[in-house]
């Protein structure tokens, strides 16, 4: 069992929810504190999302968060680099080996122009835990699960309202770490939709068909909305709501007061 599936485990086995959160590399340059930061609040896990210039499953958001990583020069070998130097650090607020796992998240791009089993090698080399690449599909995954698996790190994929029920008892099967439930067929951030419950009630209805931890993301822009989705799941992913804050000048002391509000209030939702 790798390190993501092992902590959101642990929280499951407790009957607490996980709280994913995230952080895009690169957005600042205090990055690292914001990522530091996320783990001291009580995140189970943290996404390091590796940014990039076409993010076709991010909203506004995230492209922007993107952007600004870009402009300042940031790219995947830069952030492998802070990253490293940085996991003292970051073992220091709870990041590492049987702490609070880091999760790439990337697009196939990365990965395939490094080769694969070069670029798990490198993400696990760097302090990551797990990967999940968005734009590729489980059936074509076979050399980048496997480079996974090598290299250490949990493969979380992803199913969507839209999966049949057939493929997602295939995506179940190969998904590591947990299952990535997208609430809405829509890119992150997006909550024009308010019918949670309905959207929500995949996560129940997919949990019949894996044995790890199930989780909801896309949409999940609130405690109280955060709260009420993990009613349906084994627990939560937020990304467009912290890099909001971020995006407008919120610093590491205020990031960890919001991911402490999502933790306190999924933590008082069971």
């Amino acid at each position: 069992m790798g390190a993501v599936e092992a902590a959101l485990g642990r929280a499951r086995a407790a009957g607490r929810p996980s709280l994913v959160s995230y952080v895009t590399a690169g957005i600042r340059a205090d990055w690292i504190a914001l990522l530091a930061a996320m783990i001291g609040a009580g995140a189970d896990a943290v996404e390091v999302g590796l940014p990039f210039s076409d993010p076709m499953l991010d909203g506004p958001v995230i492209q922007q968060a993107s952007q600004a990583a870009i402009g300042r020069g940031a790219h995947t070998d830069s952030i492998l680099a802070e990253l490293a130097e940085a996991r003292p650090r970051l073992q220091e607020a709870g990041a590492g080996a049987g702490q609070v796992p880091l999760i790439a998240m990337s697009y196939a791009s990365h990965a395939y122009q490094r080769g694969v089993a070069r670029y798990c090698g490198e993400l696990a080399g760097a302090g990551f835990s797990g990967t999940i690449i968005p734009d590729l599909p489980a059936a074509e995954a076979g050399e980048y699960l496997a480079a996974a698996a090598t290299a250490g790190l949990d493969a979380a994929l992803m199913v969507t309202p839209a999966t049949p029920a057939g493929q997602i008892a295939f995506i179940a099967e190969r998904s590591r770490g947990f299952l990535y439930v997208m609430s809405v067929m829509a890119t992150t951030g997006s909550a024009r939709e308010r019918d949670d419950e309905r959207r929500w009630a995949l996560a129940a209805r997919v949990a019949g068909y894996s044995p790890r931890p199930v989780l909801i993301g896309f949409g999940i822009d609130s405690p109280a909305r955060a709260a009420a989705a993990v009613r349906h799941a084994d627990g939560v992913i937020v990304a467009s709501a912290l890099m909001r804050l971020v995006l407008d000048g919120a610093g590491p002391a205020e990031i960890g007061r919001a991911v402490r509000a999502l933790r306190t209030a999924v933590d008082a939702a069971r």
